[in-house]
């Protein structure tokens, strides 16, 4: 299995005005990087997608990648997946291409993506703009959860103390699958982290699948980024009713998770958050938070 991290040595500038730094300006430390490498992922003898990411989860990347796809949507719909022969110029095992068998009646795409999926972009690679929505089996819609917001807020502190891969780089993204329960607790049921933020999400959304979890009625999707389209998406195909992020989501996002029927929630940072869509979801006592409206 390929590494998770990679120690490099660097020049450090260390530019604190000192006589001192602008005479010897460069020290020499290592550095721990995340490790980013292609992963293909093929359905039987046909190369279905490329994607970058951090090694680590693989199976469960595959197998979250092709629920967002709408390839798959229950387990037992994927019948096994392995390494293929993958090599690098050494004549080392890559582990870098996955093989998934898919059941028999499933219905596979015609042709694979014809490039390949950066770790900034998941839906890159797709083939037409009519491909980029995709039907969910899993629709959140008629998800009755009702999330305290002093819990939801408490996610991204949460999320962040489980982040073993972030505190050595300071280089992947995170995302975390919560349960809140009635009184209030929360509970973290999988914490999956990549480069990719896409990768991320379908790491935890394949965890599920291959344990029998889909549809994710009644939990939180917490990601550390912004909540962009993609993201309200693959949340969708998993059938998540709940969705928050640190940082912004786009306005299209927005739009997804209203007609989705998906709680968005953004810069959730402890004491305060936005709610875009779904605010019926979110409960707000009077004595612990009351909703800040602006605008006419």
């Amino acid at each position: 299995m390929g590494r998770v991290t990679q120690r490099r040595k660097v020049h450090k500038f260390v530019l604190d005005g000192s006589p001192q730094a602008l005479e010897h300006p460069v020290r020499f430390k290592e550095d721990v990087l995340a490790v980013e490498e292609p992963l293909e992922i093929r359905l039987g003898e046909m190369s279905f997608s490329v994607t970058m990411r951090t090694p680590g989860d693989d199976f469960d990347l595959v197998a979250g990648f092709l629920v967002s796809e709408g390839i798959i949507w229950e387990p037992g719909q994927l019948i096994s997946e392995r390494f293929c022969s993958g090599e690098d110029e050494n004549g080392v095992q890559t582990f870098n291409v996955v093989d998934a068998q898919l059941r028999p009646d499933v219905e596979r795409p015609d042709t694979g993506r014809n490039v390949y999926t950066s770790s900034s972009c998941g839906i890159c690679g797709t083939d037409s703009i009519d491909a980029v929505r995709k039907s969910s089996h899993h629709s959140p819609k008629e998800d009755d959860v009702a999330v305290p917001v002093r819990a939801l807020a408490a996610l991204p502190d949460r999320l962040r103390e489980a982040q073993a891969v972030f505190d050595k780089t300071g280089g992947v993204h995170a995302a975390g699958l919560f349960r809140i329960h009635d009184d209030g607790t929360t509970e973290l049921l999988c914490l999956r982290e990549d480069v990719g933020r896409h990768n991320a999400v379908d790491k935890v959304v394949g965890w599920a699948l291959r344990s029998g979890m889909l549809p994710l009625k009644g939990t939180v999707l917490q990601v550390s980024g912004r909540a962009s389209f993609e993201l309200v998406q693959k949340a969708a195909m998993a059938g998540i009713p709940v969705l928050a992020a640190v940082s912004a989501p786009s306005s299209l996002a927005a739009e997804l998770a209203e007609e989705t029927g998906i709680t968005l929630a953004g810069f959730s940072r402890g004491l305060s958050l936005n709610v875009y869509a779904g605010r019926d979801r979110i409960v707000a006592e009077t004595t612990e938070a009351t909703p800040i409206i602006r605008g006419g």
